[in-house]
């Protein structure tokens, strides 16, 4: 079992075809390999996104060895996970109330049972 749990939002733009497309590049298979491979390097152990509307939230399960930081350092040093982010944002929105470049965004828990 994983010892945390992170959740973020971002918003898609408020197209349906790009939203459509969005979903796809996210089905089984689909999302390239490279960033399968960043994503369990980081110590990410388990990730899920889900989309109501436009907004997505994701949940990200971690292990002992993961680090934000690491994790932003190596994807800056990473051309394939890179070249993907660039893409997602043809599709991606900041939220609101996001600082200039700022994509995923960290959620607070406000409840728990």
């Amino acid at each position: 079992m994983s010892d945390k749990r992170y959740c973020f939002s971002c918003d898609l733009k408020d197209n349906p075809t790009l939203i459509k497309l969005y979903k796809i590049y996210h089905e089984p298979g689909n999302t390239w390999p490279e960033i399968i491979k960043s994503i369990k390097a980081a110590g990410i152990t388990d990730m899920e996104i889900y989309l109501v509307g436009n907004r997505l939230f994701m949940i990200m399960e971690v292990d002992e060895t993961y680090n934000a930081a690491k994790k932003s350092a190596m994807d800056a040093n990473n051309p394939k996970v890179q070249e993907w982010e660039q893409l997602m944002w043809d599709f991606q929105q900041a939220l609101p109330w996001a600082k200039d470049g700022e994509k995923w965004m960290t959620m607070e828990r406000i409840f728990k049972l």
